[in-house]
């Protein structure tokens, strides 16, 4: 005698669970949208769209001032006439040009080369919150828009170059081999500005106050690192550290390699030891931490 047991009723309206959505995605393929990629593949991703990167950094460059009457001219204009500023207040009433030759061509080549850092940075803290946009409507690696902005600058300064090559030819300079030097110190710092640019990206998106604090952060930056007077003539006294802290300052760096190329009495022994590598090593530590610093949080720019 055989015995029969009837499911029951719970059992018999129990759907087939089927795979889970986990096993179906491994199945076919599927992967999580916006999900970060590996680290190679994300450089690989970037380097695809740098025609999309330079295109970008240009259509801002021209849509910037375009309600301006003077246009592009506004890109040379408001350095020079923040150059003009510090020498009247700096050169003239406070006489930070006594003991400088060729003072102005000192100054107007810091102004030029930190502006530069200082414009990346900047733009680099609204690079993801002020694209939420475009950002939220197509996919695209979030470091193509960081990495525009700092082109964006560079573009700019290189436009400025002329002007800042004028002013030291006025001022008795004439071209010379060391002149070539700006090639790689360039290089170098805008290696540098990338990489603050995307780390100052990502704070950025999620400190919204950002934006407001970074000016004057950036101008107490600007008064040490020797935009208006000479790190070297005024650290005679000072203790080691601050001698040190001062020196290995990336923007003194950078402002020192560009006045060694450019202007004959600005002499190596006033460039701080071993400047070559402190502005390789800064460019390789901002750089590759930067990008990778903002490569973890791709997964969050643009949500919430």
């Amino acid at each position: 005698m055989s015995l029969h047991l009837d499911e029951s009723p719970a059992a018999r309206l129990a759907p087939d669970q089927g795979p889970s959505a986990q096993e179906l995605a491994a199945k076919y393929g599927l992967a999580v949208s916006g999900a970060r990629p590996h680290l190679r593949e994300y450089v690989r991703q970037l380097w695809a769209r740098r025609h999309f990167v330079t295109a970008y950094s240009r259509a801002k460059v021209h849509a910037q001032y375009t309600q301006a009457k003077l246009g592009q001219l506004w890109q040379v204009m408001t350095p020079l006439l923040n150059a003009g500023v510090y020498y009247l207040i700096f050169g003239l009433l406070l006489g930070t040009s006594r003991g400088v030759d060729d003072y102005i061509p000192f100054l107007v080549t810091g102004v030029f080369i930190f502006t530069f850092t200082q414009s990346s940075v900047l733009a680099g803290v609204k690079a993801i919150s002020g694209n939420l946009g475009l950002i939220r409507a197509l996919h695209f690696p979030r470091a193509s828009m960081p990495v525009a902005t700092t082109l964006m600058q560079l573009q700019q300064l290189l436009m400025s170059m002329t002007v800042l090559i004028t002013i030291v030819i006025m001022w008795g300079e004439v071209p010379r081999l060391s002149w070539l030097l700006v090639i790689p110190a360039l290089l170098l710092q805008s290696i540098f500005n990338a990489g603050m640019a995307m780390a100052m990206a990502r704070l950025g998106s999620k400190i919204t106050d950002l934006a407001q604090l970074m000016p004057f952060i950036l101008r107490t930056w600007m008064y040490t690192s020797g935009v208006m007077y000479s790190l070297s003539a005024k650290l005679g006294d000072a203790p080691y550290i601050v001698k040190l802290l001062l020196q290995i300052n990336p923007a003194a760096v950078y402002i020192d390699l560009m006045r060694f190329a450019l202007i004959n009495s600005f002499t190596a022994a006033q460039l701080p030891p071993h400047v070559w590598v402190m502005a390789a090593g800064w460019a390789l530590v901002a750089g590759v931490g930067g990008f990778i610093y903002f490569w973890k949080a791709e997964e969050e720019y643009g949500r919430g």
